[in-house]
C-alpha cells in the first residue's frame, strides 16, 4: 500500500517560477558547496519505522600529501598520487598501467587500513580498471578520468546471474569502466572531480547496431559492502551510470550525474539492483533515461537469484529525465522491491515523474513504498503504474508469475490489477490541458480527504475521518490515454 502521496504540480506564472527557482537554488546551495569539501561522520536513518545505518567516510584534514600537483586530505593511513606510477594527465596518454599498479599497491595494505589514490588535476585517459577493498579514490578539483573510446580495450564479463543474458544481447557483456567485485570499505570521492565515460562513441555504435555485446555501465560495484560515492561528477556513461549490484550498506551523496537528455540511450543515473540498506541523497541528476531505477533481476533469472532491493532511502534530489521517469521501480524487479522511502524530491522538465513498471512473467513484488514531499514541475505524466511492460530475456519466463504494484496513471490489467492504492489530501495543478488528469485501468484503492482534480472512478471515496462516503463499483473501468 502506498502511503499518502502529497505530490504537487502547480501552474506558475513566470514570476512564481522565478520564486520556485530561487527556493530550490537556496535549498541545494549546500550541496554544491559540500562538493568542494571533504567531510564525514556516521549516519542513521529510519525507513518505515525500521532504523538502518549507513557507512559514511570520515576525512582527516590535518594531514595532507603533496606531489607537486596540489594537496589532498588524508583519508587512509597510506596515500599515493597517480603520478607516482608514471601517469600523464594530458588526455592523450593511456594510463591503464598506472591505475592498475596503484590499485595493486593499495591491495597490499588491507591489514594497515588500506590506501588512498589521489588523482591530481588533469585529463587521465585509461581503459577500464578495478578497485580493491579498503581503498579511497580521491579526484581533485579539475581532475577527470576519461574512458578510452575503443571497445576492444573493454573486458567481456559473464551476464549478471539475475538477468541470464546481457541486457541488449545474448552472451557476455562489456564490463564497466570502473569496476569492483566482492569488496569491502570502498570510497570514491573528491573535490568534485569527474569520471567521464565519453559515451557518444558507444551511443552512436548502439544506434547503428554495430555492437555485439551489451554496453557496460560507467561504474559497477558488485557483491560488496560499505561503499561510498560522494562529491564527484559522473558523466556520459555508455550505458547505466552508477550500478550497485547485490551490495549492502551503500551511501551515494552530494553527486552530480549527467548525460544528454536526448540521444543518450539507457543512461540511467543510479540503478540500485538487489541492494539493501542504501542512502541516496543531496544530488543532481540529469540523464537520458531514468534518473533512478530500482531493480532486482529479470524474469525467472531474478526470481531464482532471489535478492530483493530493500531498505532504501532517497532524499533531497533534483532530477531531470526527458525520455523516461525521474524515479522508477522496475521493470526488472523479479527479486522483489520493498521498504523504499522517497522524500524531498524535485523532478522537473521530464516526461514522467514516478513510474512503477512490470509485466506478466516478472514475478516478484513491490510493497511498502512511500513518496513524501515530491514536487513535479513541467511533466507530461506525473505518476505511472504499468503492468504490461513486456520485455523479456527469453521465452523461459512463466506468464503466470504475477505481482501486484502499489502506489497520474495507474495502468493495471485483468491479469495483474493494481491494488491497495491510497491517495490522501492531494492536489495536482493543471498545466497540460488534458481532459483526464487521473487515468486508471483495473485499479483497486481509496482516496481520503480532498483530492483535486477528481480521481478515478475506480477508487473508493473516504472523508477526512476515513469514513466511507462512496464505494466504487467500477474497479475494472479503463480510462487510459495512450498518446501521453
Amino acid at each position: 500500500m502506498v502511503e499518502p502521496l502529497p505530490i504537487t504540480r502547480r501552474r506558475f506564472l513566470s514570476s512564481h517560477k522565478s520564486l520556485v527557482t530561487v527556493f530550490w537554488i537556496a535549498a541545494f546551495a549546500s550541496l554544491f558547496i559540500w562538493q568542494s569539501r571533504g567531510r564525514g561522520g556516521a549516519s542513521l536513518y529510519r525507513v518505515n519505522g525500521s532504523l538502518s545505518s549507513v557507512f559514511w567516510w570520515t576525512a582527516t584534514t590535518t594531514k595532507t600529501t603533496s606531489s607537486g600537483a596540489g594537496e589532498f586530505p588524508r583519508l587512509r593511513p597510506v596515500s599515493f598520487n597517480l603520478t607516482d606510477f608514471g601517469a600523464v594527465g594530458d588526455g592523450v596518454t593511456v594510463n591503464t598501467e598506472a591505475f592498475e599498479r596503484a590499485v595493486y599497491a593499495i591491495s597490499k595494505l588491507s591489514k594497515k587500513g588500506g590506501g588512498q589514490l589521489n588523482v591530481p588535476p588533469g585529463r587521465w585517459l585509461t581503459a577500464p580498471f578495478n578497485l580493491t577493498s579498503f581503498m579511497t579514490l580521491f579526484l581533485a578539483e579539475d581532475a577527470e578520468i576519461l574512458a578510452v573510446q575503443d571497445e576492444k580495450l573493454w573486458p567481456l564479463l559473464p551476464p549478471l546471474p539475475s538477468y541470464g543474458y546481457g541486457r541488449e544481447h545474448y552472451g557476455p557483456r562489456y564490463g564497466s569502466f570502473i569496476h569492483g567485485q566482492n569488496l569491502k570499505d570502498v570510497v570514491v570521492t573528491g573535490n568534485n572531480g569527474s569520471i567521464n565515460g565519453q559515451g557518444v562513441y558507444w551511443w552512436k555504435k548502439y544506434r547503428s547496431k554495430l555492437l555485439n555485446h551489451t554496453r557496460g555501465p560507467l561504474v559497477q560495484i558488485m557483491w560488496s559492502s560499505d561503499v561510498v560515492f560522494a562529491n564527484i561528477t559522473l558523466r556520459d556513461s555508455p550505458f547505466w551510470t552508477l550500478h550497485p549490484y547485490d551490495c549492502k550498506n551503500v551511501t551515494i551523496t552530494n553527486m552530480t550525474i549527467l548525460a544528454p537528455v536526448f540521444e543518450a540511450p539507457n543512461t540511467d543515473g543510479i540503478d540500485p539492483d538487489s541492494c539493501e540498506d542504501m542512502l541516496i541523497e543531496n544530488s543532481y541528476i540529469s540523464v537520458g533515461d531514468d534518473g533512478i531505477a530500482i531493480k532486482s533481476g529479470w524474469d525467472q533469472y531474478g526470481t531464482n537469484y532471489g535478492r530483493p532491493s530493500k531498505n532504501i532511502l532517497i532524499r533531497n534530489l533534483i532530477i531531470r529525465s526527458m525520455v523516461s521517469a525521474g524515479i522508477s521501480i522496475g521493470s526488472e524487479m523479479s527479486g522483489g522491491v520493498s521498504n523504499i522511502t522517497v522524500e524531498n524530491i524535485l523532478i522537473w522538465s521530464s516526461r514522467r515523474g514516478v513510474r512503477i513498471k512490470t509485466a506478466p512473467g516478472r514475478g516478484g513484488y513491490v510493497r511498502d513504498i512511500t513518496f513524501r514531499n515530491v514536487t513535479l514541475d513541467e511533466l507530461r505524466v506525473g505518476i505511472v503504474v504499468k503492468t504490461d511492460y513486456n520485455e523479456h530475456p527469453d521465452g523461459g519466463f512463466n506468464p503466470q508469475a504475477f505481482r501486484s504494484a502499489c502506489t497520474v496513471r495507474m495502468q493495471g490489467s485483468k491479469e495483474i490489477p493494481v491494488k491497495n492504492v491510497t491517495f490522501r489530501d492531494m492536489s495536482v495543478g493543471i498545466t497540460y490541458k488534458k481532459k483526464h488528469i487521473f487515468q486508471c485501468a483495473y485499479v483497486q484503492g481509496r482516496v481520503i480527504g480532498t483530492i483535486f482534480p477528481a480521481p478515478c472512478e475506480n477508487l473508493d471515496r473516504y472523508d477526512e475521518q476515513e469514513q466511507l462516503v462512496k464505494q466504487s463499483d467500477s474497479q475494472n473501468a479503463t480510462d487510459i490515454d495512450y498518446e501521453i
